[in-house]
Order: C-alpha cells, then sequence, then structure tokens
C-alpha cells in the first residue's frame, strides 16, 4: 500500500483493497499464468445483472499476433505504453435480450460491475489494470468480428507494474495513483444536487 498512502486515504472504514487498485501505464513484459488470468475473468463472472442476463463479454489477446491486432486499432498515444502488457482486453456488451423484449438498458451498467469486479481481483492477484477508451471502435469491430449486437467499451491491459522508469517523461510524471472526489461532491440526498 506504500504507492497510495498519503494520496489516496478513506473518509470511512472499506477494505484497502479500494485504495490499493489503480491504473499504472508501466508493465512487465511477463506472462500471466493461465490459472491467474482465468481468476479474473471468474471474479468478473460472478458480477451482478439485471436479470441475470450477463451481458459481458471478453476478447482476450494473450498470444503476441493477437495483441498486435489490437495495437492497429489503439491510439498512439495508448499504445506508447500498453504495448508492453502481457494481456489485452476488449470489454463488450450484449445490448439485446430476448427476456426483456429487446434492448437491454442496463447491459452497460453491467458490464461496468464486471469489469470493476476483475480490476479488484486483478489487484488482489498483483496484478495491474488499466482501461482505455482511446481506441477505433469501427476498426476493433472489425479485426475482432464483433457482431453489430455487441457494444465495445473499452480495452484493458493487464499485466504485473514495471518501473516508472520504463515511460517516457512525460508519462512518468503521470504514473502515480490519483485522489478521489469527496462523497459530498457526489451523492445527493432527495434530490439531484451538482
Amino acid at each position: 500500500m506504500n504507492e497510495v498512502e498519503g494520496i489516496r486515504e478513506s473518509k470511512y472504514d472499506i477494505d484497502p483493497i479500494y485504495l490499493k487498485r489503480w491504473s499504472p501505464r508501466s508493465f512487465q513484459e511477463k506472462d500471466i499464468p493461465k490459472d491467474v488470468l482465468n481468476s479474473l475473468f471468474e471474479a468478473a463472472r460472478w458480477a451482478p445483472s439485471a436479470g441475470n442476463a450477463q451481458p459481458w463479454r471478453f476478447v482476450l489477446a494473450n498470444k503476441k499476433s493477437d495483441r498486435d491486432k489490437f495495437l492497429s486499432y489503439i491510439n498512439d498515444g495508448n499504445v506508447a505504453w500498453c504495448r508492453h502488457a502481457p494481456v489485452l482486453v476488449a470489454v463488450l456488451s450484449k445490448k439485446e435480450e430476448e427476456r426483456f423484449g429487446g434492448f437491454n438498458q442496463s447491459h452497460a451498467f453491467d458490464t461496468g460491475a464486471a469489469w470493476g469486479y476483475l480490476a479488484l481481483e486483478a489487484t488482489r492477484k498483483g496484478l495491474i489494470t488499466h482501461a482505455m477508451g482511446g481506441f477505433n471502435k469501427e476498426k476493433a469491430r472489425e479485426i475482432l468480428s464483433i457482431p453489430e449486437e455487441y457494444a465495445i467499451h473499452a480495452i484493458v491491459a493487464i499485466g504485473y507494474q514495471g518501473g516508472k522508469e520504463n515511460l517516457s517523461e512525460k508519462l512518468q510524471s503521470r504514473e502515480k495513483p490519483s485522489d478521489r472526489k469527496l462523497i459530498d461532491e457526489l451523492v445527493s440526498e432527495g434530490s439531484f444536487s451538482k
């Protein structure tokens, strides 16, 4: 927890894992054992979902040839650091659900919960995760053969944390945990207030 001391402090009693999880950019080029990697998806599998639809889907790039495909549609600014991650994952959700009569209004909400479970389990296993929105969704859909009924939300880099000296000078200055807004800025009671 030394990395987050003095930067991340909870005002109320919570498990330290929530403070420990952040999004570094420096990755070791070290393989993740299959059973450890599968434990992340096992955690995601148990996330809550409306009507138990479980709309989340993950496209995994664990082999170099698959990672190279992913890198072809990720923005250059993200490629600069995520190319060292041993695993890249596309996070998707199925938008349609027959039992709901068509559109599943909570597909993205539920998939966000699954991603959160995955990220926390990664932290528990000594791994880091960094989700990215900086990529070309149309190109990702084409390259990964993703059907139109699936929304593409993010690309997540997963691996073991490397030293910040492995990053460019610009990224080194950003390689630290961030703080969070206070509860009073996020929660209003009775009716909405900014």
